[in-house]
């Protein structure tokens, strides 16, 4: 078990969601917090909720910017001294088919959901494997396990942090220094209500995208948080957690040629 008392953790997307769920329960188990959103005013509001002997500082951030994101590791290292866990959790969402979506936005959902990890990732690791220990905790999905009609960019992003996570569970073997890859199922957030929609989009991936955020989204953001942090704690390179989660995990690995045909007759039900 890694106690997370007193260590510094980096989290980001912190301002809502998961990313609240997460600093609330960081916090209670006596973790310094370097919080970060691109919403200063939920970010503030997260802050106002945690304890009042938590240490925690606020960053206003857009994880999409490289500039801006190795700038955000070193005001850290500056303000903390030291990094413990980086938590690279800020994510959005856009729903469209490949052939309705822009390339536009295509780069604006990989440039957080991609981009942002990747950013995060790089900024922070040299800090870790200088020290020789340290976490790194990427938040993919179960759309990183399976290919999700009307979801393809979200897929292509979540699909390349799962990669890059797999990646780095063998290249830091012996480093003491750890990966985590997180795959929340149908967690109750705001991601459904903010989510954007392809301009080019049909009425058939309207409702999709209605359909699958009401059947999807049951699972209590604590819950996740709550998993994530057992993960870190734990040493464990994956969490499956939320709804279907479990079955996204095992379709693939069942039917790996016929699961997207599966996954398709259960989203039009």
């Amino acid at each position: 078990m890694h106690s997370l008392k007193n260590n510094v953790v980096v989290l980001t997307g912190a301002g809502s969601g998961i990313g609240r769920a997460l600093a609330l329960q960081l916090a209670a188990r006596g973790a310094k917090l370097a919080l970060s959103d691109i919403d200063a005013a939920a970010l503030k509001e997260t802050s106002s909720l945690l304890p009042h002997r938590c240490e925690a500082r606020l960053y206003e951030l857009d994880v999409s910017r490289r500039e801006a994101v190795f700038a955000h590791a070193e005001q850290v290292r500056s303000d903390f001294g030291s990094v413990d866990v980086v938590v690279n959790n800020a994510g959005v969402t856009i729903i469209g088919t490949v052939e309705h979506l822009t390339i536009e936005e295509i780069e604006w959902q990989l440039g957080i959901n991609l981009w942002g990890v990747i950013y995060g990732t790089k900024a922070f690791l040299p800090m870790l494997l200088e020290q020789r220990r340290g976490c790194i905790v990427n938040i993919s999905s179960i759309f990183g396990l399976i290919a999700y009609p009307g979801q393809s960019a979200y897929n292509i992003s979540k699909f390349g942090v799962r990669a890059l996570t797999e990646c780095l569970w063998a290249e830091l073997e012996g480093t003491g220094v750890r990966a985590l890859s997180v795959h929340p199922g149908g967690i109750r957030t705001a991601i459904g209500k903010i989510a954007r929609l392809a301009a080019a989009a049909n009425e058939v991936e309207r409702k999709l995208a209605a359909d699958s955020f009401e059947v999807l989204l049951t699972t209590p953001a604590d819950d996740c948080a709550a998993a994530i942090v057992d993960g870190i704690e734990r040493g464990k390179r994956r969490v499956l957690v939320g709804n279907r989660s479990f079955t996204a995990w095992w379709l693939p690995r069942l039917f790996p040629n016929s699961y997207t045909a599966i996954v398709r007759r259960l989203t039009t039900r």
